[in-house]
């Protein structure tokens, strides 16, 4: 991404984020973090990443309203960031969450003995 694109970017995060927070009336987006908003270079399209953190069993309903409330969205973001062109919306949830929890709960399963047990284990053997 270029500086600009990136700094378009930041704002759309920051503005959508508070939007969502304070002005919209719909209930399945209560929760609702972005976590994540790429620019392409033509400042075209947006892609927005989202996740109810702790709630992924919402995500159809979450994306289903996300779609409903676009062009809200997109509307209000026009009016607050003065762009001579708002980019397209285009929500995706974001698995980066999950994927990590999941890569944790498998860390914490394998049984790694501890250096300091298994040095000291050693160190008796030797004696």
């Amino acid at each position: 991404m270029t500086i600009k694109s990136q700094r378009v970017a930041d704002l759309i995060f920051e503005h959508l984020s508070q939007i969502l927070l304070m002005e919209a009336r719909d209930p399945r987006l209560q929760g609702l973090t972005i976590t994540e908003v790429k620019l392409d270079r033509e400042l075209e399209h947006a892609q927005i990443y989202v996740n109810a953190l702790g709630e992924e069993e919402r995500r159809d309903e979450v994306m289903e309203a996300l779609e409903r409330a676009k062009g809200f969205l997109r509307s209000e973001l026009a009016s607050r960031l003065r762009l001579r062109r708002m980019p397209e919306l285009h929500f995706h949830w974001d698995y980066t969450i999950e994927a990590a929890m999941h890569i944790e709960e498998v860390l914490d399963s394998l049984n790694i003995p501890d250096e300091e047990k298994d040095s000291h284990e050693l160190d008796d053997e030797q004696e």
